[in-house]
């Protein structure tokens, strides 16, 4: 009895072997439109991101804490798209639009673990700011080389952490009932829908983890930005509050875009499926490929560390 037991639990977890992933519900017409989009999203993301690494990387003036942060955050952005948009814009084409059970555990795995992590950089990257602002004599003693590793390493680990927490619970679950994901990309939620089993404990994780993660990163925004703006507005010229305004406005307008898709797909009830796919294009492709436009097309350094790589670079042709 006790072996039977056993096997019927396995069988349980090894019957699914692979997952089928629905995407969008459009019209075959139009699946060529949908791939060209992904694919010049993509391409966005890959020249964007790749790019605004090298301008850090190369130019000697942009070593500074916020351009740590910054190429840290072109970093995560390349590679959580690429975990998605890839294998989105294959089955677009692909009669089975199937994906392994290893896949599946894998792309839950990196995406959870790199969006947490950009969660946390943008905490990071409000705190710098507002020291920068706030309290500029002491820029350079406060946000030291070693508190910008220790930021960014933590971000790393928090994000690796609550990542191998969701892909456990979720994956824990059994999915005898069907292995049809309503989403272009392996996500918790989507596949909460096809277990046999109680996902209580999966939901509670699930809904923990996002409190834990999003809570904690918005009020070090918020409250970082309520001190910027305070002292912004003491600045007399306004050429000063301009420039002030300019720098925290870029990363305002991302913090937006990426917590309002997360917090409506995570903390709001499951009731409408294809609403959650659009809020997850807002920060599995859009946020990646916004955030190196907004941050060069807004910031003089990477204009000018931009156009001395690119004379470089016809210099030597």
């Amino acid at each position: 009895p006790v072996s039977a037991m056993v096997d019927q639990g396995r069988n349980n977890h090894t019957e699914v072997i692979d997952f089928i992933l629905i995407g969008f519900e459009i019209s075959p017409e139009l699946h060529l439109l949908l791939f060209l989009i992904f694919l010049l999203v993509y391409v966005m993301i890959l020249l964007g991101n790749i790019g605004m690494m090298t301008i850090i990387i190369t130019d000697p003036r942009l070593n500074t804490p916020m351009y740590f942060f910054l190429g840290n955050l072109s970093f995560v952005d390349l590679f959580y798209s690429s975990v998605i948009a890839p294998k989105a814009m294959t089955n677009f084409w692909s009669e089975s639009k199937s994906i392994s059970f290893a896949g599946c555990v894998a792309q839950l795995f990196l995406f959870s673990l790199f969006i947490v992590t950009e969660g946390f950089l943008l905490a990071a990257m409000a705190y710098d700011r507002f020291i920068a602002i706030c309290n500029p004599l002491l820029y350079s003693v406060q946000m030291s080389a070693r508190l910008c590793t220790q930021l960014v390493a933590g971000s790393y680990f928090f994000g690796c952490v609550s990542s191998v927490l969701l892909t456990s619970t979720t994956f824990n679950l059994s999915f005898c009932a069907s292995r049809t994901i309503d989403h272009f990309y392996c996500d918790s939620r989507p596949l909460q829908r096809l277990s046999c089993s109680d996902p209580f404990v999966q939901k509670m994780v699930t809904f923990t983890l996002s409190i834990i993660i999003i809570l904690p990163t918005i009020i070090v925004i918020i409250v970082s930005y309520m001190y910027i703006v305070s002292t912004v507005l003491k600045i007399r010229s306004a050429e000063g509050r301009k420039k002030a305004f300019s720098t925290c406005s870029s990363h305002l307008g991302v913090v937006s875009v990426l917590y309002g898709a997360v917090i409506f797909m995570y903390l709001t009830p499951d009731r409408f499926p294809e609403l959650s796919k659009v809020a997850s294009l807002c920060y599995s492709l859009v946020t990646p490929m916004l955030n190196p436009l907004i941050y060069s097309l807004r910031n003089k350094d990477v204009k000018e560390a931009l156009k001395k790589l690119l004379g470089k670079k016809n210099g030597i042709l």
